[in-house]
C-alpha cells in the first residue's frame, strides 16, 4: 500500500489494517533492516507498516532516502499518534548521552533523556514485543525496574564484539527471548577500505563525537576515538606491527607498542634539543590483566594470560635471553596513523556500504524531496548514535522462535 502524505504532518494517519512496528528515536533506521533480517516483513508489500520517530534532520534524511516507505513521525514525544493500533514491535535506542561515561553522566537531570518517554511508550502502546537499547550503565537497573513494573522482561547485555570489528557494550531490555551471540571472528583488519593496519583486533567503540577527530595522545591514553595506521610512503611500514601493550605507572595507563617484527629502529645522530628518536625500552612478558581493572590479576584461573610489554622507568632494557623480541623499542617518531573513514564506521555497526551517504531532505506533500551527499561529520554522528544492525537481528529472530 502506498500513501501520497507529508508523514511530518500527523494530523492525519492513515491506516492500512496492519499491524506496525515502531522505532522510537530511530535515526537512520538501520533497525528496519534488523526487522527485514529476522523475517519481519515491513518491506512496502509487507506484513507490517514501520513508524519511525526521529527530530535529527540528517538522519532522518537518510532514513527517507533509503526506506521511502517508511511513515515518518517527528519527535518522540508524539508517540501517542499511535495509540489504539495494532502495535506488534516497539524499539527505542533511547538517547544514551545522559548515561555515557563519555558524558556529564546527569541520568533523569538530563533534558536530552528519555527514558520516561519509553516507560509511557511501553504502557501507551502495549507492543506484543519491545526492545529497548542504551549503554552500559549504571542506570540500567533502573531501567530494568521500571520497565519491568509494566510488563514482564529480561535484561541482556551484549558486546557488539561478537558479530562485528568494534568493542560496543550495550544493555538490552526486552521480552524476546533470545540466544547468547555466537562469536563470527570478524576483526578491525577485515572492514578496512586499505592495506592500512590495525594494532587490536576490535576497534574501540565508535561513538556520536568521532567526528571530532582523534589524536595519538586520545587513542592511546584514553582509549577512544579508533585510528589504524598507514605507511604515507613510509619504505619499512610493511615490517611495522605491534608487539604488546606497555604498563605505565603501576598498570593503571596501558599502551599499544609496535615494533618492527621485534627489532630495534635504525639509531640516527642526535641533533640536539631533546630533538632525537624517542622509544621505550620494555620486556615482553606474559601477564594476566583482569579486564575490568586493567591491572594484574595473576592468581585469577579464569584469565588468560597475554603478551605485553612493561615499559622500565630507567630506561634499562631486561635482561638478554635468547628470545630475540624480549627486549623491544619503537619508535613512535615513525609512525603514521589515520581515521577510520564513514564507511569503515559503517561497517563497525555491520550497515549496508554508504547507508549514510545520502539523504532526501525537503520533503513536500506529495513531492520527493532534494537528494544530497551527507558531510562525513554528520554520518559519523548518526552512525555512532546507531544500533550496531547485526546484534538487533539476532535478538528479533527470537520474535518467532
Amino acid at each position: 500500500m502506498t500513501f501520497d502524505h507529508d508523514w511530518n504532518d500527523t494530523s492525519i494517519i492513515p491506516t492500512s489494517g496492519k499491524k506496525i512496528v515502531v522505532s522510537l528515536c530511530g535515526g537512520t533506521d538501520s533497525a528496519y533492516l534488523s526487522c527485514l533480517d529476522a523475517g519481519i516483513d515491513v518491506s512496502p508489500t509487507g506484513d507490517y507498516e514501520y513508524h519511525t520517530f526521529e527530530t535529527d534532520k540528517y538522519a532522518s534524511a537518510v532514513s527517507r532516502y533509503r526506506i521511502p516507505h517508511a511513515i515518518h513521525h517527528g519527535d518522540a514525544n508524539g508517540w501517542d499518534i499511535l495509540k489504539g493500533r495494532d502495535v506488534f514491535l516497539l524499539l527505542a535506542g533511547f538517547p544514551c548521552q545522559p548515561y555515557s561515561v563519555a558524558g556529564k553522566m546527569q541520568g533523569t537531570s538530563d533534558s536530552r533523556d528519555l527514558s520516561q518517554v519509553m516507560y509511557d511508550a511501553l504502557e501507551g502502546l502495549n507492543p506484543t514485543h519491545f526492545l529497548f537499547e542504551n549503554v552500559e550503565s549504571k542506570a540500567k537497573h533502573d531501567w530494568y525496574k521500571n520497565v519491568s513494573k509494566i510488563r514482564q522482561a529480561e535484561m541482556y547485555t551484549h558486546d557488539s564484539a561478537k558479530v562485528s570489528a568494534q568493542s560496543r557494550k550495550r544493555v538490552y531490555i526486552t521480552n524476546i527471548p533470545h540466544n547468547e551471540l555466537a562469536d563470527q571472528g570478524i576483526v578491525l583488519q577485515d572492514i578496512l577500505e586499505d592495506d592500512s593496519m590495525t594494532d587490536r583486533d576490535k576497534s574501540y567503540c565508535v561513538d556520536a563525537n568521532y567526528f571530532k577527530g582523534g589524536s595519538m595522545k586520545m587513542y592511546f591514553e584514553k582509549s577512544r576515538r579508533q585510528v589504524v595506521f598507514n605507511d604515507k610512503g613510509h619504505p619499512h611500514w610493511d615490517k611495522c606491527k605491534q608487539v604488546g601493550e606497555a604498563d605505565l605507572k603501576g598498570y593503571d595507563i596501558i599502551k599499544r607498542v609496535y615494533s618492527r617484527q621485534g627489532k630495534s629502529p635504525t639509531l640516527t645522530t642526535m641533533q640536539g634539543g631533546w630533538r632525537m628518536p624517542k622509544v621505550e625500552c620494555g620486556s615482553i612478558i606474559n601477564r594476566k590483566i583482569n579486564p575490568d581493572t586493567g591491572k594484574r590479576d595473576d592468581y585469577n584461573p579464569d584469565i588468560k594470560a597475554e603478551p605485553r610489554i612493561e615499559v622500565r622507568s630507567d630506561q634499562k632494557t631486561g635482561t638478554l635471553t635468547t628470545v630475540q623480541k624480549d627486549n623491544v623499542v619503537v619508535d613512535h617518531e615513525q609512525m603514521y596513523w589515520r581515521a577510520l573513514t564513514p564507511l569503515e564506521c559503517e561497517r563497525l555497526q555491520t550497515l549496508p556500504d554508504l547507508w549514510t551517504q545520502y539523504g532526501e531532505f525537503d520533503h513536500k506533500h506529495g513531492y520527493l524531496g532534494e537528494v544530497r551527499p551527507i558531510s562525513n561529520s554528520q554520518r559519523y554522528k548518526m552512525i555512532g548514535n546507531g544500533f550496531t544492525r547485526a546484534v538487533i537481528s539476532h535478538i528479533l529472530e527470537g520474535v518467532y522462535s
